[in-house]
């Protein structure tokens, strides 16, 4: 029995395979490779067709696009030229795509086609981050991934002492997130950091606001301008990144936690900004960008773990004999050692209902602040000019007083 197909359904299915064609075809011909854009659609709308008209063309017409890319790799071959291995990958995905789209699939080959050609357009940064990293960043990664997905899977998933306070899989998921998140945007910092010192700044950040704030005022130091501007911008845009992170990692593990933390975080936030485009026109970018050594090195990783476990337990311990009081207390210790594993343990602790969730979300706030302000001594120990601290410290103060307004407005509520 013949199969019949709407021309609706039709027509929505080719203009989806020609879009998906042209989007992957036209970043190949743009970067002047033998197949373009019209060979990719062709490709697309090939694969969608031969699924609608049978299984058994479908599997034909694979083997007239392998036979396509042979045949051009042939070709390379005789005339001396290299084999564009990944254009021919992408032909056969191509097809994949088309065949997808004929099946009646929309999300998966739009967003797979998106994906590819994101990634085809980053060979460039990609080649030069690959080319950049050093050994020990490779192991550091191979290491994380081999405790993420061979250890973790056969650790405990109960508590494993009297006091019920450490589950170990619970707690290395935690340890694995925030490592992955500093491991994504040191990926960024590393890619990017050469186009200027302010996404060094925010990247920076992101990774670790301290050995940023180090990093970037060691810079500084050397410059014949007024540096103040410039230590007040770059000071912010770290303390602003490490606000973000600092959300964000409440916001994965205990969303309802959100709700208290979010409004005085994002008060600092906006204060931070208006701070900062009061000083943009004076300052000077005229600086090295930072360098930072990897999150992922097996050193930091456990590092971050105990730290993030000894937090947990202080905390616990603290919120059994003292109250909120005594979390709140561990909170603000803690921002001066790692804001991002003291966040990570007032997430945890409020998931398993150990605290409150407008105690996790103000730990994080007390915890966030305490890590802005204690930039402070570094940014004076790398300049050494008592006139610029003092006007970073009366920013910070600015900032940090906005913070708890916000407190106890959300308190209040």
């Amino acid at each position: 029995m013949r199969a019949t197909f709407s021309p609706i359904d039709i027509s929505i299915k080719l203009a989806i395979a020609i879009g998906v064609g042209m989007l992957v075809g036209l970043e190949r011909e743009w970067s002047q490779k033998d197949l373009g854009t019209r060979t990719f659609t062709i490709v697309a709308i090939a694969g969608t067709l031969s699924v609608l008209a049978a299984p058994a063309i479908a599997y034909i017409t694979f083997g007239g696009v392998l036979l396509i890319v042979f045949l051009t790799g042939w070709r390379n071959v005789r005339e001396g030229k290299p084999i564009e291995t990944t254009t021919s990958a992408v032909v056969i995905a191509t097809f994949v795509l088309g065949v997808l789209i004929g099946q009646g699939h929309h999300y998966t080959p739009v967003a797979a086609a998106i994906l590819i050609t994101m990634l085809l357009s980053l060979k460039p940064a990609l080649t030069h981050f690959a080319g950049s990293l050093l050994v020990t960043e490779v192991r550091g990664a191979v290491m994380l991934a081999l405790l993420a997905f061979v250890i973790y899977p056969v650790l405990p998933d109960h508590t494993i002492d009297p006091w019920n306070l450490l589950n170990p899989r619970e707690a290395w998921l935690t340890v694995i997130v925030i490592a992955a998140l500093g491991f994504v945007n040191y990926v960024l910092l590393k890619i990017y950091s050469s186009r200027g010192l302010y996404y060094s700044a925010i990247l920076g950040g992101l990774v670790n606001s301290t050995a940023a704030i180090a990093e970037l005022a060691g810079s500084l130091k050397n410059q014949r301008d007024d540096v103040g501007p410039l230590a007040i911008t770059i000071d912010l845009l770290t303390v602003v990144a490490m606000f973000v992170r600092n959300l964000l990692i409440l916001a994965i593990f205990a969303r309802g936690a959100v709700l208290s933390a979010g409004g005085p975080i994002i008060l600092m936030i906006l204060a931070a900004v208006l701070c900062i485009w009061l000083q943009h026109k004076r300052g000077s970018t005229t600086v090295a960008s930072v360098q930072l050594s990897s999150p992922l090195s097996l050193r930091k990783v456990f590092q971050f773990g105990i730290i993030f476990l000894v937090i947990e337990i202080i905390g616990s311990l603290g919120q059994t004999y003292l109250g909120h009081f005594g979390f709140l207390l561990v909170s603000v210790v803690g921002g001066l050692v790692s804001s991002a594993s003291t966040a990570g343990a007032a997430a945890t602790l409020a998931i398993h209902n150990k605290i409150d969730m407008q105690t996790a979300g103000l730990a994080v706030v007390l915890t966030s602040m305490t890590s802005a302000l204690s930039n402070l001594p570094l940014l004076h120990q790398q300049i050494r000019q008592w006139a610029v601290t003092r006007r970073v410290v009366l920013v910070s103060g600015v900032i940090v007083v906005v913070g708890l307004v916000g407190v106890f407005a959300v308190r209040a509520l």
